[in-house]
């Protein structure tokens, strides 16, 4: 495995592991707010938005440039 494969499979787990732990906190606060289930849909919707905006980029910046 070369230095590049490295940090390239580092990136992928290291962003993945960053996005399960915001799910993670979603949920958790949805769950001590006691937001309920129209609540806890808000709450997913616009914070997951955000992760949704960084992934499209990620994508695009991708798909764009032909890597």
């Amino acid at each position: 495995m070369t230095f590049e494969q490295f940090e390239t499979l580092g990136l992928y787990i290291g962003v993945g592991g960053l996005i399960a732990f915001m799910v993670f906190i979603m949920w958790n606060l949805a769950k001590e707010s006691n937001a309920g289930k129209f609540g806890t849909i808000i709450l997913f919707t616009a914070l997951g938005l955000g992760l949704l905006g960084f992934l499209i980029k990620t994508v695009m910046v991708e798909f764009l440039t032909g890597s």
